[in-house]
């Protein structure tokens, strides 16, 4: 299917489909931006890829020709007509919600080397989505999504940085994080209200060694907790006279702010408090 602007109307045309904004369904309408997003990919041969929410099938249609295999998992079966009408042979898709998926069971039946999930995500389920896919210990090479570029800044942000938050430091910890790319917002259809920044995600082959994670997350989002206060207010239910000690390795107090600690201060910390 040619993804161009005028073919995507009359597709939706033909079809009697409604666009529905509760599934934040904007279509990718460009097919520069679709080949390149795979094209960055680099998708190995016998890799099978996730993809999530795949509306009419923009971006399915260029990865089913680079992948062995092509996972999809669509909420709307509305838009069955026209996806099926415009993929190949190895793509499967399941009609139901990613977020209530067992994903785990659904890829034991491919035989594959690598694992991605490849996807231009709904923006008001893009941080879910990313945290079930870590939660649920989906063995994830890599993860290539297209999201908001707000909700991108901050999942990439460095310390001493305004996006820098508990959001960083976690998705930080399991993955490198870069952007790829900038999306103009007039690209799709419906145009959105906001920008999209493409980012890659890549599983980290020497992860810090965390004691016990629960325990690291829950500090770290506590760290956070009121941006505006320093750790000696935002973590006060925990051993201060430990934290101190760590903190002052690294050259700062209890005056420190979250946003100016690296994952590895945070990781000391909690290893320590454990």
């Amino acid at each position: 299917m040619d993804y161009s602007p005028k073919k995507i109307n009359e597709e939706i045309s033909n079809n009697n489909f409604k666009i529905k904004k509760k599934f934040g369904q904007n279509f990718i309408s460009d097919y520069n931006t679709i080949h390149n997003i795979v094209d960055k990919a680099l998708i190995e041969d016998n890799s099978l890829v996730i993809e999530i929410g795949p509306g009419i099938g923009s971006l399915t249609s260029y990865l089913c020709k680079k992948a062995k295999w092509v996972l999809c998992y669509e909420i709307d079966k509305d838009v069955e007509p026209i996806l099926k009408d415009n993929i190949d042979d190895n793509v499967e898709i399941i009609f139901k919600d990613f977020l209530k998926a067992n994903v785990k069971d659904d890829i034991k039946k491919y035989n594959y080397n690598k694992l991605y999930v490849i996807a231009n995500l709904p923006y008001y389920i893009t941080t879910p989505i990313i945290l079930k896919v870590i939660e649920d210990r989906i063995d994830v090479d890599k993860i290539i999504v297209m999201v908001q570029k707000e909700v991108g800044n901050r999942i990439g942000a460095k310390p001493n940085t305004r996006d820098y938050s508990s959001l960083s430091v976690y998705i930080n910890y399991y993955y490198d994080v870069k952007k790829l790319l900038d999306v103009s917002r007039n690209i799709f259809i419906p145009v959105p209200n906001v920008d999209s920044i493409v980012i890659e995600m890549k599983k980290k082959d020497n992860r810090l060694k965390v004691n016990d994670e629960e325990l690291f997350f829950r500090l770290v989002r506590d760290s956070f907790k009121y941006k505006r206060k320093n750790l000696r207010n935002n973590l006060k239910n925990y051993n201060l006279d430990i934290i101190s000690n760590i903190v002052t390795n690294y050259g700062y107090d209890l005056s420190v702010r979250a946003e100016q600690l690296s994952i590895d201060i945070f990781v000391d910390i909690a290893n320590n408090l454990g």
